[in-house]
């Protein structure tokens, strides 16, 4: 089965990052992620920078999964659905695990991580998307209809 056939049956299983996708139209976060990191290239050679709202889908995929930087690295890379939903593909460069830790940085210390995913849940709610989460829980948030 090539990756078609995989996100296909991934969509009729209730690909939670699908309805994700489908819900929240995430270039309405560009404007504030953009006025968190800076991009530029510190010399010759690297990675070429990765995309704001790209990085962003990334840390809500750490988030949602209590991933560390390192196991999201891993997972972007290994889940077609963790592609699929940062909009990669199998040909694309995986942002790395320090390219994430980074991102993540600059935004804290601009104290854009908590306003950003205070954003993120209200847009949950308003699509009633989120449902609500034992105090004992780990994850922040967790989607309505999860199986």
């Amino acid at each position: 089965m090539g990756s078609g056939g995989v996100l296909s049956r991934l969509s009729q299983l209730g690909d939670p990052l699908e309805r994700l996708n489908k819900g929240i139209d995430f270039e309405m976060f560009r404007k504030v992620l953009a006025s968190g990191p800076s991009k530029l290239p510190k010399g010759a050679g690297g990675r070429p920078p990765c995309g704001y709202v790209l990085m962003f889908k990334i840390m809500i995929l750490q988030r949602y999964y209590n991933l560390s930087d390192d196991q999201v690295e891993y997972q972007v890379n290994d889940r077609m659905s963790f592609m699929r939903f940062s909009g990669l593909t199998l040909a694309d460069a995986i942002p790395d695990s320090r390219t994430v830790w980074h991102f993540r940085e600059q935004l804290s210390d601009r104290g854009l991580v908590e306003k950003l995913f205070e954003v993120f849940l209200e847009k949950l709610e308003s699509l009633h998307l989120l449902t609500s989460v034992p105090l004992q829980s780990s994850f922040p948030f967790c989607l309505a209809g999860q199986r």
